[in-house]
């Protein structure tokens, strides 16, 4: 299910990779890969792991260099643009980022707005201003004075999510940003991105395990196996049973989401299997 060529022309893209192909220590993981992300969209990546995401996402953001093939955002050339220029239009967020010990969240959250200082414009009340509620919004004010190393896996995740939200940029890049959260914070950073999607149309890339999660705030699924795209796509059409088996290897059965309506995975395990009842929807 890969998107023909002439689509590029034909639909907005926020970013683009062309027979891209990214290595590490000489180790092709993506080969040849062409990629549209949707502008105004949430696109999520999902696979099992080892299946080149996280790299695709380095990629994608220029923290790891083409080997082969280019990466636009818009209509520009990442290897045309200098680091900062890249800084004020998309944000990242890895997997496992680190900080010095040290460091609060506040001073975190407000390395941020390092793309949008230069020799001339030092800090300012819209720095302050993005600062505030970036920690609102992650509900991390309370923790602000904090050192970062004395904080919950949880609260950690949170104070780099609240960084990323205070570069206040129209592109995110987000790495299992869930991880380390219960499910209630989870859902809560989740629909934090989707109200910046909704109401400020901001374009969110995001690697998620959780199929299920996927499809309830994703626009755009990306599925993927040993380094390529296997389908992509609205979610009804990329999470069926077939994709299920072959790129994670399991059985199962996708029903509607009785809240949503998005598709539903259900496992089978050897402990069990789902009634007969269970019929397959029709979506």
């Amino acid at each position: 299910m890969t998107l023909e060529p002439q689509l590029y022309e034909s639909q907005s893209y926020a970013i683009t990779a062309r027979k891209l192909s990214l290595a590490y220590e000489g180790n092709i993981i993506i080969q040849d890969l062409d990629l549209a992300i949707p502008q105004g969209k949430i696109t999520v990546f999902v696979g099992p792991n080892g299946c080149g995401k996280s790299t695709l996402l380095k990629g994608l953001g220029r923290l790891l260099k083409p080997k082969t093939g280019k990466v636009y955002l818009g209509s520009d050339s990442l290897n045309q643009l200098s680091t900062k220029a890249i800084a004020r239009r998309l944000s990242l967020l890895p997997q496992g980022p680190t900080a010095p010990e040290g460091l609060t969240v506040r001073d975190l959250v407000a390395q941020g707005r390092y793309p949008h200082q230069g020799w001339f414009q030092q800090w300012s009340q819209e720095d302050e201003q993005q600062v505030n509620w970036a920690l609102a919004l992650t509900q991390m004010q309370d923790f602000a004075a904090i050192a970062l190393h004395r904080l919950s896996g949880g609260q950690r995740q949170r104070a780099w999510i609240a960084m990323t939200l205070a570069q206040n940029t129209d592109i995110l890049l987000l790495d299992e940003p869930t991880t380390y959260l219960d499910l209630a914070h989870q859902i809560e950073i989740l629909d934090l991105l989707y109200q910046l999607n909704q109401e400020q149309q901001r374009t969110i890339v995001m690697v998620l395990h959780d199929l299920n999660q996927a499809c309830r705030y994703g626009n755009h699924l990306v599925a993927m196996k040993a380094g390529a795209i296997y389908a992509q796509g609205p979610p009804h059409q990329v999470i069926t049973e077939q994709t299920v088996q072959t790129v994670f290897g399991l059985d199962s059965r996708i029903i509607p989401d009785p809240i949503m309506g998005t598709p539903l995975c259900l496992p089978l395990s050897k402990r069990g299997t789902i009634p007969a009842a269970v019929s397959k929807p029709e979506f």
